[in-house]
């Protein structure tokens, strides 16, 4: 399998702060708290352009692939709510870079599925057959219980879902006549350009969930967040295992791994982990709250969760930035050091790394030049 190299926007906005005035934002529990910060048109439009010119960099830099997440409520961890839209007007300034849904949420109150591959469709046809189509259900209270989705039915929203977007791309005509979406027959227009479909990905977190998408043969979106290294190659061996039996949803078995994680890569090594420390940590602390929110909240039984109880008995306190760092959960250095960083995830078992280097209070030039110095210095070692 060729290596690659992308990069996953989760699209972090600053709030501005605002001395000694109070303004209502939500912890990962969905319960409201003050602060004296506000989100601002300026600073959300800057943010928004940042990231396109940043995705338009990575092209010119030799990344293979761009994706974006879907997120709603996260405030300043993520306002990626319409990953189409942006990746649609980024098809529009680029040529050859691919267009990843990093992913697409299914459920049905998140997305109704002919919406989904309608659109999904506009997108390979305006990028000439760039799309990589990855879905996913979501772990986050705010997400789930915003949208009034309990999380038990989560699993058979998407597979249901999923199923009727490759219908609608690849029948003449469509219709579900018993379960939750009922609709008589129809056309659904357009189809993608890639046929019979784009690449199918899906994301999961738990062990169990790496070995279902490989018996779905699916590619598999996975991440290094508080995940040592050695644990993501276990998990990544158990989706081999499970694409060796592959029945796949798809018209063809999509064999491959995408791995996100946190980089940031400066000339001198100290200076990339004096930049990049405090981000990394904000980030992790952010994503370690929703991990936790959704914990406490879901009911331990409901088995298609349970690994997000393993969560509940991790100190955050001693996960420092070293440790993360130590332990290969982030890239982060001078471009020998990323190298061999980098390196390291390819021979656990990962095809495309996706690069996160838009973090929290990074400013745009720094991240601006991360992508430049990994794209020259970098990625012609390791791919």
């Amino acid at each position: 399998m060729t290596r690659k190299c992308g990069m996953l926007f989760e699209m972090p906005v600053p709030r501005e702060p605002r001395p000694g005035e109070k303004h209502t934002a939500f912890d990962s529990e969905g319960q409201p708290y003050e602060v004296e910060a506000v989100f601002t048109p300026e600073l959300t439009e800057r943010s928004f352009h940042d990231v396109v010119e940043q995705a338009v960099q990575a092209e010119k830099c030799g990344y293979d692939s761009v994706w974006f997440v879907e997120h709603h409520f996260y405030e300043e961890a993520s306002q990626s709510s319409a990953p189409d839209v942006m990746l649609a007007h980024i098809a529009a300034r680029t040529e050859r870079i691919r267009l990843g849904h990093g992913v697409r949420l299914l459920p049905y109150n998140y997305n109704h599925p002919v919406r989904v591959a309608e659109s999904a469709a506009v997108l390979d046809i305006l990028s000439h057959g760039r799309l990589d189509f990855g879905t996913g259900r979501s772990l986050s209270r705010l997400e789930l219980e915003g949208f009034g989705i309990n999380p038990a039915d989560t699993r058979e929203q998407w597979e249901c879902s999923l199923d009727i977007i490759l219908d609608a791309w690849t029948k003449e005509v469509v219709e579900r006549s018993e379960g939750d979406i009922v609709f008589p027959p129809r056309s659904v227009v357009p189809k993608p350009v890639q046929q019979p479909h784009p690449p199918l990905w899906a994301a999961t977190t738990g062990a169990p969930g790496h070995e279902l998408m490989g018996r779905k043969g699916l590619g598999l979106l996975s991440f290094t967040l508080m995940l040592p290294l050695e644990e993501l190659a276990s998990r990544i061996a158990l989706y081999r295992e499970g694409i060796k039996h592959a029945d796949p949803v798809g018209h063809f078995v999509n064999d491959q791994v995408a791995a996100m994680t946190m980089v940031y890569c400066a000339e001198d090594g100290d200076v990339a982990r004096e930049r990049a420390g405090a981000a990394v940590m904000r980030y992790l602390e952010w994503a370690f709250g929703a991990f936790v929110g959704a914990a406490k909240w879901m009911d331990p039984r409901e088995g298609s969760y349970n690994y997000l109880q393993e969560m509940m008995g991790i100190d955050f306190e001693q996960l420092t930035f070293d440790v993360v760092n130590d332990n290969d959960m982030v890239i982060v250095g001078s471009p020998d050091e990323c190298a061999k960083k980098a390196e390291r995830y390819f021979e656990a078992g990962v095809d495309q790394m996706l690069c996160q280097t838009t973090l929290p209070g990074i400013p745009h030039e720094a991240v601006m030049e991360s992508i430049e110095l990994f794209g020259r210095e970098v990625i012609p070692r390791i791919t």
